[in-house]
C-alpha cells in the first residue's frame, strides 16, 4: 500500500510539472508562420524596364509581357522587392489607332514576381505611369495606355495640301485656278488623313513604365533579402 500510494503521489507531481509548459507551448509561443511573413501594401508603385519590344501594330491580346525591376522597394529596413526581380504579365487588350478615329491603345496586367532566387509570388499590378514612352498617356485605373490625339496633325495635313493647291492653281489660271487649286488640294489632303491612322504605341526593350500594386501581397520573410538601414515604403 505504501508503495502504490508513493507511486500515485509521484504521478501526480509529474502531471503537475508538464501542465503549465505545454500550455504556455500552445497558447503563448508566436506563431511562426506570422513572423516569417512581410506584407507588400496595396498602392506600392515599381518601376520596371520592358525585357522585349511591345506595340500596338504587332504585338496581340494574350501575348507575355516582361519586365525586370530597376529600383528596390524597402520598408522597415527590410527589402520587399529588390532590384532585378522579374515581372511577368500579359497584354490584356490591343488596338490599333484608326484611320477616322480611335487612338492606339494597350492594356497590360501583371500577375506575378519572381525573386533573383527563383522565389515567385502572384501579382495584382497595372500600368500607373508610362514615362518612357512617347507621345502617350494611361487614361484610366486600369493601366490603358493611349497615344496622343492626331486630330491638329490632321487638319494640318489638310490645310497644307490645300494651301499648295492655290499656289499651284494660281500661278496657272490667276484667281480662279487657285480656287480650283485649293479645292483639289483640300481633297487630296483629306484623302490622305483619312487613309492615314493614327499612332501607334512602341515601346522599345528597355522601355520604362511605373506599376502599381493593386492590392496586399504577402511575402515569405526568409525568401527575401535583409538589410540594416531602415528606409521609408517607396510610394
Amino acid at each position: 500500500m505504501r508503495v502504490m500510494l508513493i507511486a500515485i503521489l509521484l504521478a501526480g507531481f509529474a502531471l503537475a510539472q508538464s501542465t503549465p509548459t505545454a500550455t504556455l507551448a500552445v497558447g503563448g509561443a508566436p506563431s511562426a508562420n506570422a513572423a516569417n511573413e512581410l506584407t507588400i501594401p496595396a498602392g506600392t508603385r515599381l518601376p520596371v524596364v520592358l525585357k522585349h519590344a511591345i506595340s500596338s501594330r504587332g504585338t496581340r491580346e494574350g501575348d507575355g509581357v516582361y519586365a525586370e525591376t530597376t529600383f528596390p522597394v524597402v520598408a522597415n529596413g527590410r527589402i520587399l522587392i529588390p532590384v532585378g526581380t522579374f515581372v511577368q504579365g500579359r497584354v490584356s487588350h490591343i488596338q490599333r489607332g484608326g484611320r477616322i478615329k480611335g487612338r492606339a491603345e494597350v492594356l497590360m496586367h501583371f500577375t506575378t514576381l519572381i525573386y533573383p532566387s527563383g522565389y515567385t509570388v502572384l501579382l495584382p499590378g497595372a500600368v500607373e505611369n508610362a514615362p518612357g514612352v512617347d507621345k502617350t498617356s494611361v487614361k484610366d485605373q486600369e493601366g490603358t495606355i493611349r497615344s496622343d490625339s492626331q486630330k491638329g496633325e490632321k487638319i494640318g495635313t489638310v490645310a497644307s495640301s490645300a494651301g499648295t493647291g492655290a499656289v499651284v492653281g494660281g500661278l496657272s489660271n490667276g484667281g480662279k485656278g487657285a480656287l480650283i487649286g485649293a479645292g483639289i488640294g483640300g481633297a487630296v489632303g483629306t484623302a490622305i488623313a483619312l487613309l492615314t491612322r493614327g499612332n501607334d504605341i512602341k515601346m522599345d526593350a528597355g522601355t520604362t513604365l511605373e506599376l502599381v500594386i493593386q492590392r496586399d501581397v504577402t511575402v515569405d520573410a526568409s525568401r527575401v533579402p535583409t538589410m540594416t538601414r531602415a528606409y521609408p515604403l517607396a510610394q
